[in-house]
């Protein structure tokens, strides 16, 4: 059983590394074994971490990533796999949101937050698994989600109709690649708090959120390392096009 969760053989890139989520979730996988390449565009904050990592005898390497270009997607996975070795396991977790209302959104928002989120994701997943498939290996996609892809709240359509995309596409996907030995499952988060919401949490709207959460709390970076960790591993081998929710009962409501 010590073995279940084991991603040491793996290498794994994970997009969005550079904050939040991405970063807690490169931290943990790296901690765990995995060859970890982290990816983004603030190049910077990414060759922190990898120092980071690094320094605490993991290995990682730092490579620019726009998503929403496909040519500098192509460009990430082959200096991805010239500094680790080929991808085995992509966690796919780039994305942003635009607070304004629907009649307020403009189609650059909408582009931007579409294009990240929803273009990005698929087309990344795409040229990670067309290498998967020519190179005859077992692969294992985790698209990041949200519970906004299923519930909503106001002031970010575009955001929950991207997520509500990469849900359905993770389910195509799955199905599309699961007899070439590659399966690809989603983590829908609910409401989690990183440096980029954090003074959120404290103001009046913030607490009155919080209060919605079956839980009573908001969720901490950490309560998705083990969601992560069964989805990156073989412990979820015999699942693909599923979700995996982890939001405090959020969706209960």
């Amino acid at each position: 059983m010590s073995d279940l969760f084991d991603v040491s053989k793996e290498t794994i890139l994970v997009t969005g590394a550079s904050q939040g989520l991405g970063r807690q979730f490169a931290r943990v996988l790296a901690a765990h074994g995995a060859s970890v390449a982290l990816a983004a565009r603030q190049t910077e904050k990414l060759k922190n971490l990898e120092e980071e990592i690094r320094g605490k005898g993991g290995r990682a390497a730092a490579v620019a990533l726009d998503v929403t270009d496909t040519a500098s997607i192509a460009k990430a996975v082959d200096a991805a796999e010239a500094a680790l070795g080929p991808v085995t396991v992509l966690i796919n977790n780039a994305g942003i949101a635009i607070e304004k209302l629907a009649t307020e959104q403009t189609e650059a928002d909408w582009d931007a937050v579409i294009g990240a989120n929803l273009k990005g994701a698929y087309f990344l997943a795409t040229e990670v698994a067309r290498r998967m498939i020519a190179r005859g290996q077992h692969g294992n996609i985790v698209n990041i989600a949200s519970v906004l892809g299923t519930g909503v709240l106001k002031a970010v359509s575009p955001y929950a109709i991207s997520k509500a995309g990469i849900l359905q596409a993770t389910k195509a996907m799955a199905l599309e690649l699961a007899g070439q030995n590659i399966r690809i499952n989603a983590l829908a988060p609910g409401y989690i708090d990183t440096e980029m919401n954090h003074a959120f949490w404290s103001t009046p709207a913030g607490e009155r959120l919080a209060k919605r959460i079956p839980q009573r709390r908001v969720g901490a970076e950490s309560d998705l390392d083990g969601a992560i960790l069964l989805l990156a591993s073989n412990a979820s081998r015999y699942m693909t096009g599923s979700v995996v929710t982890v939001d405090g009962g959020f969706l209960l409501n």
